[in-house]
C-alpha cells in the first residue's frame, strides 16, 4: 500500500503538483491525512501525486531504517558509500521521478516537539503559492544550511519545493493541520476551486546550523521552537565544549 504513488487527474487541463506524507516514518500527520481524503478527494484541473515517502519506516513507525530520507536528495558525490548502498537512497531514486514531473511539492511533516509550532519552510519563489497556506509562519534559508531535502532537490531543478511543520507527532490536531494544508495547497495549486485569501504570514530566515561533534551533547535548558536567545548565550554543552548563539535570533529544532 505505502509502496504505492497515488494519481488524482481533473476532467481539465492543469498544472502538475505532487504532495508527500512520511518521508520520517514516525510523522504520522500526513499518512492519516491521506488515508481520510484520498478516497473520496476529487481534482478538477491537472494532475497530483500523492505519495508515501518511506514506506518501510512507516510501517516500523522509526525515522528511517538505514539512512535519512530527507538527506538523500543530494548530489551522489555528497553521500557516503553506506547512504548509497541504503534503502532509502534508493526509495529517493523512485520519488524522483515524479518530482521532475510536478511543478510543485508540498512535504508533511511533524515534529517531536511537544510545543512544537506551524510553519512553511520554503524559499522565495514558492511565496505566491505560500502566501494561501495555513501558517502564520515562513522560513527561508535551509538550502544552504541543510542541502538534502525533498524542498531542497525540487528547489535545485528549478521547481519549488514547500515543507510543512504541522506540530507535534502525535497531537490530532497535527493531521488536522496536514487536511488543511492538503486542501489550501490544491486550491493555491489552482487544482480546486481557490476561494482562500492569502494570509498575514512573518517571514524569516535560518543563518546557521550546529551540528554536535561529539555523542555527548546536552541542552543548557529546553528549549521552545522559535525561543529567542541573545548573542554569547549558552545553547547546550558538546563534549567539554559550551556551544553559544553567535548573535540575537532564535532557536528551531533543539
Amino acid at each position: 500500500m505505502f509502496e504505492k504513488i497515488t494519481t488524482l487527474e481533473g476532467k481539465e487541463k492543469g498544472p502538475t503538483s505532487m504532495i508527500l506524507a512520511g518521508v520520517h516514518g514516525n510523522e504520522p500527520c500526513g499518512v492519516k491525512a491521506f488515508k481520510k481524503m484520498l478516497p473520496t478527494l476529487k481534482i478538477q484541473k491537472g494532475r497530483v501525486f500523492f505519495g508515501y515517502g518511506n514506506p518501510r519506516a512507516i510501517k516500523a513507525n522509526v525515522r528511517f531504517v538505514e539512512s535519512d530520507l530527507n538527506r538523500m536528495f543530494k548530489g551522489n558525490a555528497f553521500l557516503s558509500t553506506g547512504n548509497k548502498k541504503s534503502y532509502e537512497y534508493k526509495r529517493a531514486q523512485v520519488l524522483k521521478k515524479y518530482f521532475k514531473q510536478a511543478d510543485v511539492l508540498l512535504d508533511l511533516h511533524s515534529s517531536r516537539n511537544p510545543k512544537s509550532k506551524t510553519f512553511a519552510i520554503c524559499e522565495a519563489d514558492s511565496f505566491s503559492t505560500t502566501k494561501y497556506l495555513p501558517v502564520k509562519l515562513v522560513v527561508s534559508g535551509f538550502d544552504k544550511v541543510q542541502p538534502g531535502g525533498t524542498d531542497y532537490y525540487m528547489n535545485h531543478i528549478g521547481k519549488i519545493g514547500i515543507c510543512i511543520e504541522c506540530g507535534q507527532h502525535n497531537d490530532p490536531k497535527s493531521v488536522k493541520r496536514a487536511e488543511n494544508a492538503i486542501t489550501a495547497f490544491l486550491k493555491a495549486r489552482g487544482h480546486i476551486t481557490n476561494d482562500l485569501k492569502p494570509k498575514r504570514q512573518f517571514h524569516m530566515n535560518v543563518y546557521r546550523m550546529y551540528v554536535t561533534k561529539t555523542s555527548n551533547f546536552t541542552l543548557a535548558k529546553y528549549f521552545e521552537d522559535f525561543q529567542k536567545v541573545s548573542k554569547g548565550q549558552i545553547i547546550g554543552t558538546d563534549g567539554n565544549k559550551k556551544v553559544r548563539s553567535k548573535r540575537d535570533s532564535v532557536i528551531l529544532f533543539s
